[in-house]
């Protein structure tokens, strides 16, 4: 087992998430801090967009494909998400023989909670682009040991981002929207934690964008903000299977394919609804998603709830889920602050970014990564495969 480190050590951390939008690379440096906490310093972030081209291969990949093409894909992913790492690491000021470690989620392919994870994005032609040793991988020795191998962030907001004194939430909106409630700052071992996907984050609102007005998303929530909200539509879909079941759980595109989405489409517009209504109606859905899953599963009331992602960009979605969380006060369940995860920490765009660049870094330190409270483990396991960097780069 790898001893602790005692001087900072930098990490770039690689994202790829349900959303497509493209990859987050962060340069952190990591410190444990008096009490043993990693304590962490974001160095610096960038994103690289995808093309309409490569937005459109993943895609595509998730619904199937030869062999042949899953192979080259993940092949050229992996040289985009080096150029990503290459791209942090000079903004950032650092060359490779001030990297300890490159931390690829890669892109989710398939994610069948139970049984297997596939992510794709070669760490082996990452290391030759960046010349840094990488740690990709995370969710399957997770899944090999009981767990959903999901969700993986809640060790990021447990060590970095717990409240002093009280519980907080940490809502992230995604493509699929997750939840990590903590209790105050505690070391990650607290069976009290608890985290799950609580459903839909901007996938079925960017699908329907897609389909009804050729753009990729509704930005700032501006075409949602003029359309009427199909309630019925909402509350029908809450009583999805998946609302129902208890954490801990993870779902992702595998459930909101797109003809779940064209059902959703058509359950809309035969209910009379406008273009503009139905992004409406979608973006109330998530909204409401988020409320109904912390009234059925979070019986402590956090103090705050800190939203991250794309989502949490989009002013229509946010004054939704305020007003789900007041609808709520008046059956009697205390409100929450809700508040952008940037208002405390760094851009929130950053943070899945970090929250991987800190799972490699558990790794390296011999820690485990994941929180068995939230992923259904049986025990806590020590996440990622190395792939080390080549002898002739560093001593």
């Amino acid at each position: 087992m790898t001893a602790r480190a005692v001087q900072p050590q930098v990490m770039v951390g690689l994202m790829s998430g349900t959303s497509l939008d493209g990859i987050s690379a962060a340069v952190v440096s990591f410190a444990d801090g008096p009490t043993g906490r990693p304590q962490a310093s974001l160095l610096h972030f960038v994103q690289r967009d995808y093309t309409v081209q490569e937005r459109e291969r993943l895609a595509a990949a998730m619904q199937g494909g030869t062999a042949r093409d899953l192979c080259r894909l993940h092949a050229d992913l992996g040289e985009w998400l080096g150029d990503a790492a290459c791209d942090a690491m000079r903004g950032a000021g650092v060359g490779a023989a001030n990297v300890r470690a490159v931390a690829s989620h890669g892109q989710t392919l398939w994610h069948e909670a139970g049984h297997s994870t596939w992510q794709i994005g070669d760490a082996a032609r990452i290391a030759e682009r960046t010349g840094c040793a990488v740690i990709a991988d995370f969710r399957a020795r997770d899944m090999a040991v009981g767990g959903q191998g999901a969700p993986l962030v809640p060790m990021a907001d447990v060590l970095l981002f717990a409240h002093d004194v009280s519980w907080r939430a940490l809502q992230n909106i995604g493509g699929i929207g997750n939840v990590t409630i903590v209790p105050p700052a505690t070391t990650g071992a607290d069976p009290r934690v608890r985290a799950f996907d609580t459903g839909p984050g901007v996938v079925i609102m960017n699908g329907v964008m897609q389909r009804l007005f050729g753009a990729p998303y509704d930005r700032d929530g501006a075409i949602a903000a003029t359309g009427h909200v199909y309630e019925q539509v909402v509350q029908a879909l809450l009583a999805h299977p998946y609302f129902v079941e208890s954490p801990p759980k993870s779902t992702g595109r595998e459930l909101f394919t797109p003809p779940f989405i064209d059902a959703f489409v058509t359950r809309c517009t035969d209910a009379g609804a406008s273009p503009a209504d139905v992004v409406a109606t979608a973006t109330a859905f998530t909204a409401a998603t988020i409320a109904d899953q912390y009234a059925r599963f979070l019986p402590e009331a956090p103090h705050d709830v800190l939203l991250s992602g794309g989502g949490a960009r989009n002013a229509t979605l946010v004054r939704h889920i305020l007003d789900a969380f007041a609808l709520q006060a008046q059956q009697g369940r205390t409100v929450p602050q809700v508040r952008l995860f940037d208002e405390l920490f760094f851009d929130a765009e950053a943070k899945e970014a970090v929250a991987f660049a800190l799972l490699g870094y558990l790794h390296l330190t011999g820690r485990p990564g994941n929180v068995p409270s939230a992923t259904g483990a049986r025990a806590p396991r020590v996440l990622g495969a190395l792939t080390p960097v080549a002898l002739s780069e560093k001593s």
